[in-house]
């Protein structure tokens, strides 16, 4: 992991801030009420969302921030599974103003080969505007290239490939395009979709691909096997916690000082992984000397924290540590949504 890289949540902030001062907010505050509908899958096209300057600014004032912890945290996961592992080479497709690169450089140290592709100019051009002020080397010598996001894509070779909320922007057949593309060409595949139940149902299929492609998943589920939540009823998704900026929040009316992103993914591997034992699926819910947990593992049951084969097929559980488990219990009291379970040592 990169623990002294330039690239911050707060050096995203400040370089935003820098290049967005200005921003008349009524245009957009329009924009952003746009984006907000392709964003929760009212309005699926295949053609770009972001259409001109004003778009692209408002997007990357609205959703580069919660977009950069998304993917961190996705990548958190990929990086815990491979610990030993870090890609010299990264493709981001449907990369936008970049956040995904941003937040590969804030995960592993260079240096990369980055290339950006998108389907949408004023994005590149503005994502490469924040690269250069960035400080990164990483980031500075990225690849910013125009390309149709869809069924002709053709990638190149890479040890990562990242698509982030895009597939619920393209139809049906070019989702399935993208996603086998992306299986072929990377040794790592990591895939952010918003944290709604169409969300999910799209990584979960796109999951589906990238085990019938050959690849290992790596995070956040515990196996390969069949997800086993029952569709309709619920939906595997996960919380960051996104610091706002008085420009986002003049951009997008909030008060708060801050918000919290939900988002589905999976981080699949051509090498070897491994993955959590269990991971905890809800927040924890803290009750008088004792924790509940829900989480997904290989197999049923686990109520003492210990780990089950990796053969074993995957499963729900829910986990009650107590008091007499000792430093379990600390932990669990400190464990947050979207963690392995037990924690590493």
């Amino acid at each position: 992991m990169n623990a002294s890289a330039p690239t911050t949540p707060e050096t995203l902030r400040s370089t935003l801030g820098g290049l967005l001062d200005g921003l008349p907010p009524k245009q957009a505050a329009a924009a952003v009420e746009r984006l907000i509908a392709s964003y929760r899958g009212q309005t699926p096209t295949d053609a770009p969302v972001l259409r001109d300057r004003s778009d692209v600014a408002a997007y990357a004032a609205y959703r580069m921030p919660a977009t950069f912890e998304a993917v961190r945290a996705a990548l958190d996961g990929l990086a815990a599974a491979a610990p030993g592992w870090s890609p010299a080479s990264h493709v981001d497709v449907g990369g936008g103003t970049g956040a995904a690169t941003w937040a590969v450089d804030a995960t592993w140290d260079g240096p990369r080969e980055t290339t950006v592709l998108d389907w949408a100019e004023p994005a590149l051009a503005l994502g490469r505007e924040l690269a250069d002020a960035s400080g990164s080397p990483a980031l500075r010598a990225a690849r910013w290239q125009r390309a149709v996001i869809g069924t002709g894509l053709a990638l190149p070779d890479a040890d990562l490939v990242t698509v982030s909320y895009v597939l619920g922007e393209l139809t049906p057949q070019a989702r399935r395009a993208v996603v086998a593309e992306a299986a072929r060409a990377g040794r790592a595949v990591v895939l952010v979709e918003p944290g709604t139940p169409e969300g999910y149902l799209r990584v979960r299929a796109a999951r589906e691909q990238l085990i019938e492609a050959g690849l290992r998943v790596a995070a956040p589920c515990p196996h390969d096997g069949t997800c086993p939540i029952e569709v309709g009823q619920d939906w595997c998704h996960f919380s960051a916690r996104v610091s706002r900026s008085s420009l986002h929040r003049k951009v997008k009316g909030g008060s708060l000082a801050y918000e919290d992103e939900k988002f589905s993914y999976v981080a699949a591997a051509r090498f070897p992984v491994e993955p959590a034992a269990f991971r905890i699926t809800r927040r924890p819910q803290i009750r008088k000397g004792l924790v509940q947990l829900e989480l997904c593992g290989p197999q049923e049951g686990g109520a003492d924290g210990a780990a089950a084969p990796a053969s074993s097929p995957g499963g729900l559980t829910r986990a009650t540590v107590t008091k007499r488990h000792g430093d379990l219990y600390k932990a669990a009291r400190d464990a947050d949504w979207g963690q392995e379970w037990p924690p590493a040592p």
